[in-house]
């Protein structure tokens, strides 16, 4: 590969999606669809899944064997584990995060769809909308994921009706009416036979909107990100003692929200000392500036004592600081919640303890109701509350700051994390 190519490879831009559905919606075989006709499949990897599917006696190659990695889940047909998978295609990079469908695998999704630009809810079109496919709208909203795709499956199997659609989109939109998501796209699709994946349909020239690959390689994500609020959690501290960089101090991390510039006033929390950018490093040389979320150093024109856990943020637009906290937290653990209980808390760069407060509400995710009855949080479910932690912690709102409002609880005698939090 050559400089040049290598190059624009690795300034392409990124593009983060996550499926879910339903049990045997076909998320699966939509994504080794994707893969099978944007060419992203090596020949040996065709070789092994055709005679893959060939063992199992089936008449076609079954592509969903591409994501289904666990044994468990080729026996049974089914995904149990997230799977990941990469792949480019001329416009962009993807990453591809195969979520479950059943509900004791909530906890699953959570994990997939948190860093998602882009959440691929794929419906049956036999089934129509259903308990999972709510549960899922909401935890997409829940997790402010930017953009929703709504895949209309298995079309072939309606005859490939517009009446259909048309139904499944009018109960769709009434249900997600009252979640805040800002941007839902709908696309009727056969994952099995590959209509409006990569190529457009014959079968349904009803249908003027764009193919799913070509919705994925040109929806805007440039402003998902927060490029207003400068947000800078220090991971690392660079100090070469080396006789070229004698005095070199550099902060290393990666920028979680803003624009930070060369020359630009700045403020150090939780010190509260100010100073102005002296330089903007990365391994390809110095910029003029930087935006989230690429990875830098950064240099300071004053001599300040920063450490990891720290953060630097524009002057006069700072964070919330503070001990007590509220938060939304999808519960990972066998064991439960626990009121008064003490956990382990990473937040961005930072590390604390913290004690479980309150437990205010958990909410009924089948109904996107609230009960303040049952307070009782276990694994899979998704609860308000309120935390007070050992030290003061530099957040945002999660609606603002995907970044800066999420952290993890970790429990001190395991070290298993046990929950996953956004910051109200």
């Amino acid at each position: 590969m050559s400089q040049d190519i290598q190059t624009g490879y690795l300034n392409m831009e990124m593009l983060r999606f996550t499926t879910a559905g339903s049990v045997d919606d076909g998320k699966s075989t939509l994504i080794g669809r994707l893969l099978y006709d944007s060419k992203a499949i090596f020949s040996d990897q065709l070789e092994a899944l055709e005679l893959a599917s060939k063992l199992r006696g089936e008449a076609h190659v079954n592509l969903a064997l591409l994501t289904d990695g666990l044994r468990a889940e080729r026996e049974q047909g089914i995904t149990i584990d997230v799977a990941y998978r990469y792949f480019a295609t001329p416009k962009r990079k993807f990453i591809i995060a195969d979520t479950p469908g059943h509900i004791q695998y909530t906890r699953n999704m959570v994990t997939g769809a948190s860093t998602a630009n882009v959440a691929l809810i794929l419906i049956d079109a036999r089934q129509g909308v259903v308990e999972q496919t709510i549960r899922h709208a909401f935890i997409a909203s829940l997790l402010n994921i930017p953009h929703i795709i709504v895949c209309v499956n298995k079309m072939d199997m309606v005859d490939y009706s517009e009446e259909v659609f048309e139904n499944i989109r009018i109960t769709y939109e009434s249900i997600t009416a009252k979640l805040d998501i800002l941007d839902i796209r709908f696309i009727p699709i056969s994952a099995l036979h590959g209509d409006n994946v990569v190529k457009r349909s014959t079968k349904m020239d009803w249908y003027e909107g764009p193919t799913l690959m070509f919705l994925l390689e040109n929806i805007h994500i440039a402003s998902d990100n927060n490029l207003v609020d400068g947000r800078f959690p220090v991971q690392y501290i660079i100090r070469p003692y080396s006789d070229d960089f004698h005095d070199y101090r550099g902060y290393a991390g990666r920028i979680a929200g803003g624009i930070f510039k060369k020359g630009e006033e700045i403020t150090v929390l939780p010190s509260g000392l100010n100073s102005k950018i002296k330089s903007i490093d990365t391994f390809s040389g110095e910029l003029n500036e930087s935006f989230a979320p690429q990875s830098v150093t950064i240099t300071l024109e004053d001599d300040i004592d920063v450490s990891r856990g720290d953060m630097i943020v524009h002057r006069n637009n700072e964070p919330k600081v503070g001990q007590d906290i509220e938060l939304m937290v999808c519960w990972l653990n066998e064991r439960p919640l626990l009121v008064n209980g003490k956990y382990y808390l990473k937040h961005t760069t930072s590390d604390a303890r913290c004690i479980i407060k309150e437990i205010v509400h958990k909410v009924d995710i089948s109904t996107m109701e609230f009960g303040t009855e049952d307070k009782s949080v276990k694994m899979n479910d998704i609860a308000r509350i309120k935390i007070r932690t050992t030290k003061p912690l530099f957040y945002d709102s999660y609606k603002k700051n995907r970044t800066t409002g999420s952290l993890v609880l970790i429990d001190e005698s395991t070290n298993e994390t046990v929950g996953a939090g956004m910051i109200i």
